[in-house]
């Protein structure tokens, strides 16, 4: 009973009763050789790591150096012992500098100062001969003494050089894009589009197909305020991009716009809406 007594461990004790066959029982009781078999396999382990490192590092390493550098040398010889003779290489001569050209002439005008001259060196210019004198006679570059030429022939003047001038035509006026007073129909732009509603006839054709959008239109409000240069500058078609410029040309004068206080020319761009009810 004493033998049987001492062999009771605590694991007996705490699964008295219960089912030993669960698995917490096993790994309890089996626990110390499970760890000793971990330690001898780490210990085995580390030293065959630790080992091996030491082994490769100073035996196995130095050898493989050994080898190579004696490979090295053994093929520098081969390449000193095959080398090719060396070619003398012809090496062209530079190509001459590119021609320095001039600088560009510098644009110049004659001017001479005036030369001084001694009092006796100066010539007096003759005063030209008094009015009676030059009706009784012929205008000539030297004086001759003779008749009155009151009923001389005097040869008329040579005709002169017709010079033909090309007459240029006058420049459109500028037309602005932005100015200071922006050109206004009359009333206002609620009035401006009230005109619109009222006179713009939505085309058959597109009431038809069930077109609708916006007709771009771009046109010049005059000095005056006329309307001109209108242009579609993106339609829907359908006739309506003919009937917007219709409308727009049947358009009351404008308040001109003005810059620096003056009428001015100016760009306009309206959009003219088409929509079906």
């Amino acid at each position: 009973m004493s033998n049987k007594a001492d062999k009771i461990t605590l694991d007996d004790i705490v699964f008295e009763g219960r089912n030993k066959e669960y698995g917490a029982y096993y790994l309890r009781k089996n626990y110390r050789s499970y760890l000793t078999r971990a330690l001898i396999y780490g210990t085995s382990i580390f030293v065959l790591l630790f080992g091996g490192a030491y082994t490769y590092n100073n035996y196995i390493l130095p050898k493989m150096q050994a080898n190579a550098d004696r490979e090295v040398e053994i093929d520098l010889t081969q390449l000193k012992e095959e080398a090719p003779p060396e070619e003398k290489i012809d090496i062209p001569p530079p190509p001459p500098p590119p021609p320095v050209e001039p600088p560009p002439e510098v644009a110049q005008i004659k001017f001479l100062p005036p030369e001084p001259k001694k009092d006796e060196e100066v010539l007096v210019e003759e005063p030209p001969p008094p009015a009676e004198k030059i009706e009784v006679a012929v205008i000539s570059n030297k004086t001759v003494k003779g008749v009155e030429a009151i009923d001389a022939f005097v040869p008329p003047p040579p005709p002169e050089e017709v010079k033909i001038v090309a007459i240029e035509k006058p420049k459109e006026e500028e037309i602005f894009t932005a100015v200071e007073q922006n050109p206004e129909f009359p009333g206002g732009v609620s009035a401006m589009y009230k005109y619109l509603g009222d006179n713009i006839k939505y085309p058959a054709a597109a009431q038809r197909a069930n077109v609708a959008g916006r007709v771009f239109v771009k046109f010049v409000v005059e000095k005056d305020g006329s309307i001109g240069n209108v242009e579609v500058m993106k339609g829907i078609g359908f006739g309506c991009d003919e009937e917007a410029i219709r409308v727009i040309k049947s358009m009351p004068k404008w308040n001109p716009g003005r810059q620096n206080g003056k009428n001015v020319r100016v760009f306009y761009n309206m959009p003219v809406v088409y929509k079906l009810d």
